[in-house]
């Protein structure tokens, strides 16, 4: 059986060909099962982001092109449609990519940790919807542990590169302990939510969000011990605040330079760290030109982004190193999958011709002859039966003159070098 991992990602497809090729929740588990009954793949799992749908595979030789058939044929797509960014990785190679995948060094943002929650969920399904067999529920364990162990030794996951740890990187620079600094955030999406948990972390004293649905922000608040308040609220908290992050869809600011002058003036002109990460700007530029303010863009924060960004390239190396180490202990546990049958045919040959000897020796003792001689007898004709093919094997090897088998004998019953 061979080994497959094909798809597209968002190196190799635009969004809108990642739209159509993606799986729905609910759609992943009888696409599953759809691709083991129609195809000559035995085993398979898939994973589907935003930004990828791979489909790993354990398959007969010389039939990927009938799985690719099946992934354009489930989408309802031409395969002039799909062809131009589509890439496939066999054996080795897909063993090679799942682990840089897990790793986070296949991802638009290198070393980020969700995708190996996400293959985790891949595998989950997979075997729930019983297309796991040994092959890859080995390969995803080995995959699982690869991704731990860069974690570990590597400093891949160390230096965040997103946005939003930007802004609290910014903050603690300017505030030092943040254990008596109360943040207002504005917005209850994802950026603002990552910045909340870093905030978290980090020690921060209170903790406000300001949401246009207070319902999501009173859900956020309630997890990470803040509180909750609309937009509308908002300008009676400001003042409040040492820090403020903001994060919203609005096509307009919603803090302007004279919502903050009026803040100012209630905190006595004590400083405020202002951070924007919203494209179009939440905040009115001119807030700059208040004193006591210090007003950051999203493109401020790129030098912060880029710095750490290097140091996980640094770090992206020494994952490669051990990447190439965990592909070859991989792909020789699947060799010797191939000596099984061979093993186990040499075992039962062992046990035909015991069973046969022993059953002589035992009709022997049986009729009354005597038990040592009938033991020197077993164990000679045993001896026997089981040396005399591989003899004249040997001998005839020899005689066609192939001297390699003689020294794969020796190797095989460590034989040493004798003549």
């Amino acid at each position: 059986m061979s080994l497959l991992a094909f798809g597209i990602n968002h190196q190799t497809a635009p969004v809108a060909i990642r739209e159509r090729v993606a799986f729905t929740p609910d759609s992943l588990l009888p696409a599953l099962q759809d691709l083991i009954e129609r195809t000559a793949v035995n085993e398979a799992a898939i994973l589907s982001t935003c930004n990828r749908t791979e489909v790993y595979c354990g398959l007969e030789a010389d039939n990927i092109e009938v799985v690719l058939n099946w992934l354009q044929e489930f989408h309802r797509l031409e395969r002039r449609e799909l062809e131009p960014y589509i890439y496939q990785h066999p054996d080795q190679h897909a063993v090679r990519h799942m682990l840089r995948v897990a790793s986070g060094l296949d991802s638009m943002v290198l070393g980020e940790p969700q995708i190996l929650g996400q293959m985790k969920d891949a595998y989950q399904l997979a075997s729930e919807a019983g297309t796991i067999g040994k092959m890859l529920s080995k390969l995803f364990q080995h995959t699982f542990s690869v991704a731990k162990q860069i974690r570990t030794d590597t400093a891949i996951g160390h230096s965040p590169v997103s946005v939003a740890f930007a802004a609290v990187s910014l903050a603690k620079q300017i505030f030092g302990d943040l254990g008596k600094n109360t943040v207002l955030l504005i917005g209850a999406g994802e950026t603002i939510e990552l910045a909340a948990r870093h905030l978290k972390e980090s020690g921060i004293g209170r903790i406000i969000i300001a949401n246009r649905t207070v319902e999501r922000a009173h859900a956020l608040a309630t997890e990470l011990d803040g509180y909750a308040i609309s937009l509308a609220e908002m300008p009676r908290h400001l003042a409040e605040a040492d820090i403020v992050i903001s994060s919203t869809a609005s096509t307009l600011p919603i803090l302007g330079k004279g919502s903050v002058e009026s803040a100012l003036k209630h905190r006595k002109h004590k400083p405020m760290f202002m951070v924007d990460i919203a494209v179009p700007r939440d905040i009115e530029p001119e807030v700059d030109e208040l004193d006591d303010v210090y007003l950051y863009s999203v493109d401020d924060l790129q030098e912060i982004i880029e710095e750490n960004l290097k140091s996980r390239q640094d770090a992206a190396h020494q994952a490669e190193e051990i990447i190439d180490t965990q592909v070859t202990h991989f792909m020789g546990w699947v060799r010797s999958l191939e000596s099984i049958s061979t093993i186990r045919a040499f075992r039962e040959q062992a046990e035909r011709l015991r069973d046969e000897t022993l059953a002589r020796a035992l009709g022997q003792l049986e009729r009354g002859e005597n038990p040592e001689q009938v033991m020197q007898e077993l164990a000679r004709l045993l001896t026997n039966k089981l040396t005399h093919t591989p003899s004249v094997q040997i001998r005839q090897a020899s005689c066609e003159g192939r001297m390699e088998v003689l020294d794969v004998v020796r190797e095989l019953f460590d034989l040493g070098n004798e003549p």
